[in-house]
């Protein structure tokens, strides 16, 4: 798994399961792939998917497809099949796959606000954000209503067996950077149905919305740091760069004491120039705060600064997410006691194979 979300896989039948995600936000340029009861979300449409020694076969009478490397079968592998809810849409036409997409096997994933002040100048957007590209395709629209997310969540549930729900959203203001929307969009969609949400957004400049964000109905909390060290982050993220690294932290200990131990979880993207030793530094913080680091490998998306950019090898995976998973243990933390979110989904990641559980 590791090192197929490094190199990617060519796809023999690329109809097969449930679509591709291309651009956006979130896991893009991927497929959700099951190997061995586990689903992950693999790279095929980037640089290095097209020239990947792995090629999924078409799919046998089982359903199953055969994933061989250099022309050699090695296993077999499956596609989730596209959600029900997908054929549906609302009162006013819009596809409910505009409003709120499946993620991996079991959780619904949206982007709140498909915009971003930092994304209308590429002087100070994330260079690796596509954020913008699946609206300007019309794969989504601007600003989800909390009553769309409300009727999907629930229609959601029901047809497909969801079990957790995420919500991004592009950074509106410098003030509450999203909170303010996620609070709205939370309180509906548990108004609807009983589904545990993790909210995802960057720090906010009042930690009242901490508790705001709990008492709206968000279960985890994700404030994704995505480069641990100043100097990448000023060169990759330069707009967001602006919200320092002492103010992350501050903001991660006020969270947990809201949301609990585990509950809080950052997104950090190997690959981007941080050393593996600088990202465990930060990991061993971050575990000490009682915050999750979720660990995935950079998958560099077509149409962004750097589209060009490498993905991180199997071998710096590898050595960065075997001692990760140790000190997960040893801290107390596991993927699997995570209400909702990324690090509970695990699909971006290998990290959840890696981690030992806690006693």
């Amino acid at each position: 798994m590791t090192e197929l979300q490094s190199l990617g896989m060519r796809l023999a039948d690329p109809s097969a399961g449930a679509p591709s995600r291309r651009g956006g936000a979130g896991p893009s340029d991927h497929k959700a792939v099951t190997v061995d009861g586990t689903t992950v979300m693999i790279p095929v449409h980037t640089g290095s998917a097209f020239n990947s020694p792995y090629l999924a076969a078409p799919a046998g009478a089982d359903g199953r497809s055969a994933i061989m490397r250099d022309g050699r079968t090695i296993g077999m592998i499956s596609f989730p099949r596209q959600p029900r809810f997908y054929k549906m849409q609302t009162l006013d036409g819009v596809p409910y796959s505009h409003i709120a997409t499946l993620h991996g096997r079991d959780v619904l994933a949206t982007t709140v606000l498909q915009s971003c002040i930092r994304y209308e100048s590429r002087r100070k957007s994330c260079q690796f954000c596509s954020i913008g590209q699946s609206l300007a395709a019309g794969r989504t629209i601007l600003r989800k209503t909390p009553e769309q997310l409300a009727e999907v969540a629930r229609a959601a549930v029901l047809l497909d067996g969801v079990k957790h729900m995420v919500m991004t959203t592009g950074t509106p203001n410098a003030t509450d950077r999203g909170a303010a929307i996620l609070c709205d969009s939370a309180f509906a969609v548990k108004s609807a149905v009983n589904l545990p949400i993790q909210g995802q957004c960057e720090p906010p400049d009042d930690d009242a919305w901490f508790t705001r964000m709990r008492d709206a109905g968000i279960d985890a909390l994700g404030m994704h740091l995505e480069a641990v060290t100043p100097e990448v982050r000023a060169r990759i993220m330069p707009g967001k760069a602006s919200v320092p690294l002492s103010r992350y932290f501050d903001a991660f200990e006020r969270a947990v004491a809201v949301f609990g131990h585990g509950q809080v979880s950052t997104y950090i993207l190997a690959g981007l120039g941080d050393t593996p030793e600088a990202i465990l530094r930060c990991c061993e913080q971050l575990i000490a705060i009682g915050v999750y680091p979720f660990v995935v490998p950079f998958v560099p998306i077509a149409g962004t600064p750097l589209e060009d950019h490498p993905a991180p090898s199997a071998q710096m995976m590898r050595e960065l997410l075997a001692p990760l998973g140790e000190m997960l243990g040893a801290g107390g933390l596991h993927s699997g006691e995570i209400k909702a979110g990324c690090g509970r989904c695990g699909a971006c990641s290998s990290l959840s194979t890696f981690e030992r559980k806690p006693s």
